[in-house]
This record gives C-alpha cells, sequence and structure tokens, in this order.
C-alpha cells in the first residue's frame, strides 16, 4: 500500500490552541486535515467537494442538491437507506449538508468516546464510535447506491425545501440578481432545483433521471477535488490510519480545479442598469453590485478588507454617519462576496428610510463621493496596522467552536490556495500592506461598473416582470443618464468640490491594549457563579473564567420591572425605547465593535436586559456610555418617526415569516399566564409620540430591581464596581420583592385536547404548519423530566425517518421536549403542503407505530439511547460565550440549576424500559384518557388548485396522462395513447384517487401493453411515488391510501379554541419558578479571589 503524503504537521495556531494538527495526501490525491483533540467530547468530520450548483446541467438545475441529498440514501456497503443517521443518533451525533455554487459540503458529529455497548475493537481496545461513522461516511464517496426507491422522496424533500424558501426574501432577491446576470456565467443558474427540473421537464424529454444522477458523481466527484477534516481524541497516527484505510476506496479521475475564468458576472447589457424589485416583506434597500477581482491569491493582504472597513464604517464622516443624519438610512454594510475561482462581486446596501427611498439617487452619489475621498486620501498604512492589529488578537485568543462548525468550515477553507501551515489563519489574519493591491481594487469600484438594485414594495409600483423561478416581480432599466452624469461628478469630487461631513475616520480608542490574562491554577473548574451580593437593591453573580483563559468578559444586566410587559402597549413603548437609546448610540459603539466588544439592549417580560460582552480591557467604559444615554435620553422627533416605523414594518413582517417559524409563539402564548402576540403589538404603535416615549422611559427606570452577571477575565472587584455603575448611573429606588413578577404557566388538565387554528397573513403561502404540544409536568419534577428528553432522544431520528423520508409530509419535521416558563412537554413540529387536520392524523399514527417500536425495543437498543443522551448532557462549553449564556440562563429562569445537565444524568442512569413504556402510555399515547393535548394549526390561504391556476378536471386528467405516457416511455413501455386514456374512463382524477389512478396504470402494464409482472410492479411502483409530485403540481390534492401507511388510531375529538381569553380562564395556573437550591449556598464567602 502506498504511504500517505504529510504536507504539514506544524499549523499556526491561537495562542491556547492545545490540539495537534497534521496535513496528509492520500494516494489517490484526497487531502485530508487530522485534528488530535485529547478533550473534546464530540468528534466529527467534513468532506468538500469541488462542484456545486454551477456545475448542473443547463436544462437540469439543482442536480448537484439533488445528490448531495441522494448520497444519504444508502450505499453498497451500508445499503438500509437510514443507517447512517441511525448510527449516528445511538452515539449522541447528527449529520448534514449544503450545496453552494463551487461545493457539496457534508459533515458529521459523534460521541468522541466509546459507550460500553460498543464490540468494535482495534489492538484490544474499545474503538470510538468516530470509526464507524467515517467508514459509513467515506462510502458517499465510493459507492453510493441511489436507490430507486427513494429517487423520488428525496426528489420531493429537495421540491419540499425550494418551497419553503419561495416566499423568502433572502432566496428570491439572490435568486433575481443571478437570474438578471450574464446568461453565459453559471452564475445565471438556478441552483435548488425542483420537481419541474429534476424530474418532470427530464421526464418529458425521455432522460432516465436515476442515471442521470449516477452520471453527474461519476463524472464530477473525484477524490483529488475533495478535502476531508477529521477531529477526534485518537491521536494523529491513528486518525492517519483510519483516513488511509477508509477513503483509499475514493477514485481520483484526476479532474481540473471547477474556474470560471474568462467569464463577465455582468456583461454590457447589465452594467448601468437599475433594478426595482418588490419583496414579500416590507422592506427597502439599496444595492450596488460591482463586478470585482478575485482574491484568492491575495490572502496576505485582502485589498476589500481595507476597503470595507473605511465604506462599512459607522462612525463619524462615515457614508453611513451622513446619511442616517439626513434622514434617508438605517444601516450600511459593504464588502467583497466571492462567486466562484476568478469572479467576485463588491457589494454595498443600504437599509433605506421612506424619505431615503425617495433620495436613492443622492444616496448613490454620496457613496461616490466617499470612494472619491479613499482615492484622494490614498492607502494608508495606520488604517492597514488597526485592522491588521485586530485580526491579529482575534486569532490569537480565538476559541474552539462546536466540531461540526469547525470541520465544516475548514474543509471548505481548504480549496482555497493557502499554504497548509497556515490553513487555521490564513484566511482571517493580515500580514502585508499593499498600497498598490488596495489602488487596484480601488480601480473596480468605478462610476460605469456597476448595477443597482432597489428594493420596496411601493416604489415605483409598475413592476412588469416576473423571475422564473420565485415569482419576484421587478423592473429593469437603464440607469437615467442624468443620473449616470451625476455619479461621475460625485466620483470625481475634490477636498473643495465634496460633502465636508465626509472623512476618514479617526483612530480607534476602544481597540484593547491590556490583553492580560489573570491566570491561577484551580484543580477543576467552578460549575456556578458565586453570589457576591445579595440585598434589597441588588443581586450581583460573579465568575473567574477558569476554563478558557482569554482576555475577556460578558456582563448580563436585568433591570427588573413588571411595568415594562404590563400590557401591549407598554410593551411597545418599552421596545420604542431600546431602539431609540440604540440608535442614539451607533456612531460611539461602532468603535467598539469592530475593536471586538458589543453590547445589546431589549425588553422582554421581566423587564429590561443590557449585555456587554468582548475584550475586557474597556468593557467597563462601553457600559457606562450606554447607561448614561438610556438615562439622558433625549428622544428627537425625526429620529424617532424613523425608528417607529421601522419597528411598525418589524412586526408586520413578522406575520409573513415561514409558517413553523410562527407555530411556536402561539403554542407559547397559549400556555402563559400573561403574554401578548404580534397582532396585539402592531394595533399600538401607530398612536404613540414622541412626548410617550419621553415621558414613559423614566417610569421605566425609576424603581428596579438589579441582577448582575460578571463572567470572564473580570475580578471580583471589577464585577463589583460594574455593579455599583449600574446603580449609581441609574439611581433607581427599590423594587420590593412582593412587586416581582412571578413567571407562571397554564396547566392543560388530564384528557383536555385543544386546537387553535389561525389563517397565514400572506396570502402566496401555500405551507401548512402543526404545532402537537403534550403537557407532562412541572420543570421541578426531575424524574419526569429525564423521561421527556430521553423521549425526545428515542423519536428524533425514527420520527424525521416516518414523517418526513417514508410519508414525505414536508421539508420540516421535528420531534422532541418543548420548555416553557415552569412547565414543559413533549411537541411535533411539521410544515406542509398537506392539510393541518391530515398532519394531526398522521402524527397520530407515529406515536401509535413508536408505541410498538418502543414495546419491543431490545434492552441494547434501549440502553444505547440512553448513552446517547447522557453524553449530549454532559457535552462541554466550548468557549466563554456558551458558559456564560449558561449561567445566564438559568439565573434568568430563577432555577439556579447551573448542575442540571449533571441532575438529568442521575435521573436518566436508573431509567428502565418499562419506566418509558408506563410514561409514554400515560402521558404521550394518542389513546391516553390522561394525556393533556394542545395542536396549534397555520393554515394557508392559498392551496394546490390557486396555485395550478384553477384547471377543469378534463384540463387534469389529458395532462396527467400526458405526463403518465412520457414517464412509460422514458422507462421503456411502448405506448398506445387511446388504450391508456381508455383506462382512465370513470378514474376520478381530480378527486386526488391515487387508488384507482394507480389501478388504471396496472391495467394497462398488465393488459394493453403485455409487460412481463415481474417489471409491473417495479413501474408501478415508481409511478406511484411520481403521482405524489405530479398531483400537487397540478392543483390536485391526493386522496391518500391508508392501507400503505401506518394507521391512525381513533382518538378523543378535539375542542376548538374559538376565544383565546375564555380558554385561558378556564384553566389552572403553575407555582412559580422553583430554585433547586438555596441562594445562600451560592454566597461568596472568601474575601478576594
Amino acid at each position: 500500500m502506498t504511504p500517505l503524503e504529510r504536507v504539514a504537521e506544524r499549523l499556526e495556531k491561537p495562542a491556547l490552541d492545545d490540539r495537534s494538527y497534521r496535513v496528509v495526501r492520500l494516494p489517490n490525491r484526497l487531502e485530508a486535515l487530522l485534528v488530535h483533540d485529547p478533550d473534546t467530547d464530540k468528534a466529527s468530520a467534513s468532506v468538500n467537494v469541488n462542484v456545486g450548483s454551477f456545475s448542473d446541467a443547463d436544462d437540469m438545475p439543482g442536480m448537484a442538491h439533488a445528490v448531495e441529498h441522494l448520497l444519504f440514501m444508502g450505499t453498497e456497503k451500508y445499503p438500509v437507506e437510514n443507517d447512517y443517521s441511525q448510527y449516528l443518533s445511538a452515539n449522541s451525533g447528527y449529520s448534514n449538508a449544503y450545496t453552494s455554487s463551487t461545493e457539496t459540503n457534508y459533515f458529521f458529529e459523534v460521541a468522541a468516546s466509546s459507550s460500553q455497548h460498543s464490540d468494535a475493537t482495534t489492538n484490544g481496545h474499545v474503538r470510538s464510535p468516530l470509526h464507524g461513522a467515517l467508514d459509513r461516511f467515506a462510502q458517499f464517496f465510493i459507492a453510493p447506491l441511489f436507490l430507486s426507491s427513494t429517487l423520488d422522496r428525496e426528489l420531493k424533500a429537495v421540491d419540499s425545501e425550494n418551497k419553503k424558501n419561495l416566499q423568502s426574501d433572502t432566496w428570491r432577491l439572490s435568486q433575481l440578481r443571478k437570474s438578471l446576470s450574464n446568461s453565459k456565467h453559471p452564475y445565471h443558474h438556478f441552483s435548488t432545483g425542483n420537481l419541474q427540473t429534476l424530474k418532470d421537464q427530464p421526464l418529458k424529454r425521455g432522460v432516465k433521471i436515476r442515471e442521470e444522477f449516477i452520471r453527474f458523481h461519476r463524472e464530477q466527484y473525484s477524490a483529488n477535488r475533495m478535502k476531508l477534516v477529521v477531529l477526534g481524541r485518537e491521536d494523529l497516527d491513528e486518525l492517519e490510519a483510519w483516513v488511509g484505510e477508509l477513503f483509499a476506496g475514493v477514485l481520483n479521475k484526476n479532474l481540473p480545479p471547477n474556474r470560471w475564468e474568462g467569464i463577465q458576472l455582468y456583461g454590457k447589457k447589465e452594467l448601468l442598469t437599475q433594478v426595482f424589485a418588490k419583496p414579500v416583506m416590507d422592506s427597502r434597500l439599496l444595492e450596488i453590485y460591482f463586478p470585482y477581482q478575485d482574491e484568492e491569491e491575495m490572502y496576505e493582504s485582502q485589498p476589500s478588507r481595507y476597503l470595507s472597513h473605511l465604506i462599512g464604517h459607522e462612525g463619524p464622516g462615515s457614508i453611513l454617519s451622513y446619511i442616517k443624519a439626513k434622514g434617508w438610512a438605517n444601516g450600511l454594510s459593504a464588502g467583497a462576496a466571492p462567486v466562484c475561482r476568478g469572479s467576485a462581486f463588491f457589494t454595498i446596501n443600504v437599509k433605506l428610510t421612506e424619505d431615503g427611498l425617495k433620495h436613492y439617487d443622492e444616496v448613490v452619489k454620496v457613496i461616490f463621493q466617499y470612494i472619491s475621498l479613499i482615492s484622494d486620501s490614498g492607502p494608508r498604512q495606520w488604517i492597514f496596522d488597526e485592522v491588521k492589529g485586530m485580526t491579529e488578537v482575534d486569532f490569537k485568543f480565538r476559541q474552539k467552536s462546536p466540531a461540526t462548525s469547525f470541520t465544516s468550515k475548514l474543509s471548505s477553507t481548504m480549496q482555497d490556495p493557502l499554504p497548509r501551515d497556515r490553513l487555521l489563519s490564513a484566511a482571517s489574519v493580515l500580514r502585508k500592506f499593499d498600497p498598490q493591491g488596495i489602488t487596484e481594487a480601488l480601480s473596480y469600484l468605478r462610476p460605469d461598473n456597476f448595477r443597482l438594485t432597489l428594493v420596496s414594495q411601493t416604489f415605483p409600483g409598475d413592476w412588469d416582470q416576473k423571475e422564473r423561478w420565485y415569482g419576484t416581480e421587478y423592473r429593469v432599466e437603464t440607469i437615467p443618464s442624468d443620473f449616470q452624469a451625476g455619479v461621475r461628478d460625485a466620483a470625481q469630487t475634490t477636498s473643495e468640490t465634496r460633502i465636508r461631513e465626509l472623512h476618514l475616520p479617526h483612530t480607534n480608542e476602544f481597540i484593547p491594549t491590556n490583553l492580560v490574562v489573570d491566570k491561577k491554577d484551580v484543580s477543576e473548574p467552578a460549575k456556578a457563579p458565586r453570589l457576591i451580593r445579595n440585598d434589597e437593591s441588588v443581586r450581583s453573580w460573579w465568575k473567574k473564567d477558569d476554563r478558557f483563559w482569554v482576555p475577556k468578559g460578558n456582563v448580563s444586566v436585568t433591570l427588573r420591572n413588571p411595568l415594562a410587559n404590563a400590557t401591549p402597549q407598554i410593551a411597545v413603548m418599552s421596545t420604542l425605547y431600546c431602539e431609540l437609546v440604540k440608535d442614539a448610540l451607533e456612531e460611539y459603539s461602532y468603535d467598539a465593535e469592530i475593536a471586538g466588544l458589543e453590547y445589546q439592549l431589549l425588553s422582554y417580560s421581566m423587564g429590561l436586559e443590557i449585555e456587554v460582552g468582548g475584550y475586557n480591557d474597556k468593557m467597563a467604559v462601553l457600559l457606562e456610555k450606554v447607561l448614561v444615554s438610556m438615562r439622558d435620553l433625549e428622544v428627537k422627533p425625526d429620529r424617532f418617526e424613523i425608528v417607529k416605523e421601522r419597528v411598525l414594518r418589524g412586526l408586520k413582517n413578522w406575520d409573513l415569516q415561514q409558517p413553523y417559524r410562527q407555530v411556536g409563539e402561539f403554542t407559547r402564548w397559549l400556555v402563559s399566564e400573561k403574554g401578548w402576540i404580534n397582532e396585539q403589538y402592531l394595533a399600538e404603535v401607530t398612536p404613540l409620540t414622541t412626548q410617550d416615549i419621553q415621558t414613559f422611559y423614566p417610569q421605566l427606570l425609576r424603581q428596579v430591581h438589579i441582577e448582575v452577571l460578571a463572567h470572564g477575565n473580570l475580578r471580583k472587584e471589577d464585577a463589583r464596581r460594574m455593579t455599583d455603575l449600574v446603580e449609581s448611573t441609574l439611581k433607581p429606588r427599590v423594587l420590593p420583592k412582593s412587586q416581582w413578577q412571578i413567571r407562571r404557566n397554564l396547566l392543560i388538565s388530564p384528557g383536555d385536547d385543544f386546537t387553535y387554528r389561525r389563517t397565514l397573513r400572506d396570502p402566496a403561502n401555500v405551507n401548512q404548519c402543526i404545532e402537537y404540544y403534550l403537557y407532562v409536568g412541572s420543570h421541578s419534577d426531575h424524574i419526569l423530566r429525564a423521561k421527556l428528553l430521553l423521549l425526545g432522544q428515542m423519536t428524533e431520528e425514527v420520527g424525521f425517518d416516518q414523517l418526513r423520508t417514508k410519508e414525505q409530509l414536508g421539508y420540516i419535521v421535528s420531534t422532541g421536549a418543548k420548555f416553557a416558563a415552569t412547565i414543559m412537554g413533549y411537541r411535533v413540529v411539521i410544515q406542509s403542503e398537506r392539510p393541518a387536520e391530515y398532519l394531526e392524523t398522521r402524527v397520530n399514527a407515529f406515536l401509535a407505530l413508536f408505541a410498538s417500536k418502543l414495546e419491543s425495543m431490545g434492552q441494547e437498543e434501549f440502553e444505547s439511547h440512553k448513552t446517547s443522551l447522557i453524553n449530549k448532557r454532559l457535552e462541554k462549553v466550548k468557549n466563554l460565550d456558551q458558559e456564560s449564556q449558561r449561567f445566564w440562563s438559568h439565573i434568568n429562569g430563577e432555577d439556579f440549576s447551573f448542575v442540571q445537565n449533571e441532575m438529568d444524568v442521575t435521573n436518566l442512569k436508573p431509567l428502565s424500559r418499562q419506566d418509558m413504556m408506563d410514561f409514554f402510555n400515560h402521558y404521550i399515547h394518542p389513546t391516553s384518557s390522561s394525556r393533556a393535548k394542545l395542536s396549534v394549526h397555520m393554515v394557508a390561504q392559498a392551496s394546490p388548485k390557486a396555485t395550478a391556476g384553477n384547471m377543469s378536471a378534463t384540463e387534469q386528467k389529458e395532462k396527467l396522462i400526458d405526463l403518465l405516457s412520457k414517464y412509460l416511455t422514458s422507462v421503456g413501455v411502448s405506448v398506445e395513447g387511446a388504450k391508456l386514456s381508455n383506462r382512465f374512463d370513470g378514474v376520478d382524477v381530480s378527486g386526488g384517487d391515487q387508488k384507482a389512478i394507480t389501478s388504471a396504470i396496472t391495467s394497462y402494464l398488465e393488459e394493453d401493453a403485455q409487460v412481463p409482472q415481474e417489471r409491473v410492479e417495479a413501474v408501478v411502483e415508481q409511478g406511484r411515488q411520481l403521482l405524489g409530485t405530479v398531483l400537487p403540481s397540478l392543483g390536485i390534492e391526493i386522496k391518500v391510501d391508508e392501507e400503505d401507511l401506518p394507521p391512525a388510531p381513533k382518538v378523543k375529538e378535539t375542542t376548538l379554541i374559538e376565544d383565546a381569553f375564555d380558554y385561558k380562564a378556564s384553566l389552572g395556573v403553575s407555582q412559580g419558578p422553583s430554585p433547586v437550591r438555596n441562594l445562600s449556598d451560592f454566597e461568596d464567602t472568601e474575601s478576594k479571589l
């Protein structure tokens, strides 16, 4: 066997990185980065293949994406279609993948250490689950099956994924940019694909679809195009041996790297045009796209970073500062956007106000004036050095990220031509000041080298075209000559003629200078923060970082006041107040942000929350500025109207989100004693005035209880000083504990079954959604909680496999535990084109099916689920932010259960299969008389019939017969049109009688076409799957053949919630949050650290 080539063994890495790295190249030219992390509890791997949607055939868009889906559906070595996902789920893992323009990225994670039940061994010791996962994973690229039985289902999944995005402005505008680009460049492609592009249209052309996918994999997937990253506890030699063994079978076809040099993204007809696009959501955007250079070889200098730093700056003298002062904009961003090897854009995006929409041409001219300022000023070394210095600091103190994020990102990075010893640093750390390179980069930002897009629901109002794939309304025209002339003049301004308010940024005073980490040896990291102050005014928590040793910190502050959320109107006023403070601080805080120090301010059910996080050197300075701005806010009428309009648009747009993003809020509202929903907020915004907020906010700050968490590279005295800073700046009166709001939930009684129906506001959204929720009990019942978590673990993979993969209900399917303030339950979420009532029956059928699976489950499988969940619960926090969030969630939740994960494990270990059966039969089983259920149905206004254009029944039948004729021809069956048509006499096609349609096809094959019986079954099975996609496209709702599906049990009739107030009034309430320990247990008794 040819040995692996070791390419690099000493990688440049962050100062605190305790991992070992090695880059190797296999004899088949597959390159791999091996990562040994002795302390990781998650192993992971990712393969990045240098092929994506740009390699799709012009007449079959979405092929690369479909192949990505199909690789998960079984291989020659592991032919069971869900073997891979079952293996990962049983070992605390999961997987995913994505397809982009030039790459397809596959990744997974799994427990890093073995369970005691594993029988895989190496050299006499138990082998970790990573080896088995890698073995299954490698087969994707060696011998995938592309099973005929899974083909149609996965194409449905691709189609469902596409439909999920049809009303998303991000996807719609992205595709519009592509569709209006140079048609000779693959950027022009439709990347996702749908049933029409991947099945219906190819069938009409006589294409054998499965063979096309196999051909694509055979011709485009090659070992020399693949980059592999493997992270595990095993040492580098063992990982190297595994990779050499398992990936040696990937064929090397010596394919060239995919590049599209020499083809312009925009030709002459695309440049100097303006596109007006109508969004789904109420938004106003100005986008300027400059065709730009590919900087892949410029990793040391990255000239675009210099330009984006200046153009995207938000401080005094910046573009945003000026256009915001004019009342034209709320935000601006800029930067290079690589498209593929050889092509890129430099983009400038501006969030416009209503007035800015009217003056968008002036905004463009201001941008070009600033570009002329950069050009006249010449490249400045000090500006580059400031940016360079922060990239060095950020890299030096980079912390670990979740395993799959790390491997997936790095496998993509490996496709770039970077020195292999700098794989971790080259893309992020600037090294070389290149004035000539910056000047050359700036030359692309010319008045004759751009296209602009204006996004608005109202302007100009005369869109005359629709984009092919998403239906976005738009208009495109040449930029008027006077506008072009104004832009050219702006680009040629001098210091005498330029807007005087525009200037380069000043030196950033927030750049951290004290990066010393106060590190002390500890035998074991503390599991909870200490309570360093607890009196009637303040509760202050502190933990000195003892895990990550970075010069960073996080300070979270709650200003507890029940007034903040007392009514929907007051809740809106609290939100407006927070937004106005952030608006006033935007220029000041931007310097802090680019120096790695950020803040957040928001209102929520318990009051106001302030968070400051990042490098701790100047943290107190930013916190003080935020507090002073909160205290002394002057509500300016012009900014109030702009912020108010932005908040109003945000509330309106909430109703246009995907249904699965909305449904959980209605469930939360229906189980909360007190709370509001979007429509209640929406009704309160318009009447509010500047004076309302100016009068209101002092009341919000006048009487509060202060709770603080200070965590990180902060001493106890630092935590005390920042706590005192909050108190001394705001000087609030004490809020007695008797006036604190108590969070409570509503209790659904055993035996109750409620359904709440909500019609979607978006008339074009064809998706329905259901959240099926079963109340289980209180957070404080830790044994019940353990059973609920274990049920979530046990149903996760099988639920996805049954409801999405097998039944193809929709792309969005999730199952598991759901936690509210004081209660918990089990939920199933499905987004689908099927009616919500039907989804309800399928959830009932799935739960009944799982009951039988649980009853027959072997002890080894049961214990495997427990072990997998225990591994998940004991997973280590990866960085300081994760630990801060964990502490703050338990403080905010008032349970102070800082070791909840360990308590869960303690309660999981004794659970038996009988315990789980008893639990399931009592709380979950659809026929249980003691379960407590609430379903929320999000109902679409649109229907398949409306989407198909209201065809007549005759037209539907004719189109179906035509499609079936093409399908049969494509699989080698001779078709006589008249005889096939006769078979459909009396068949209720428009009624969706799939069984009768299938019977007609079978009769034609057996009696008219004389197809051998052994072939009939295969042709009919594939045809049955075809019907599942063709019928809805013809506006036909399928009458489901229940015989082919697990039966749904008969259940109690549901009670429809007609009036939410009456429903809530009928329910009892829970106890408030219950602390697991007395607060005195957390009090700090040491005089100093």
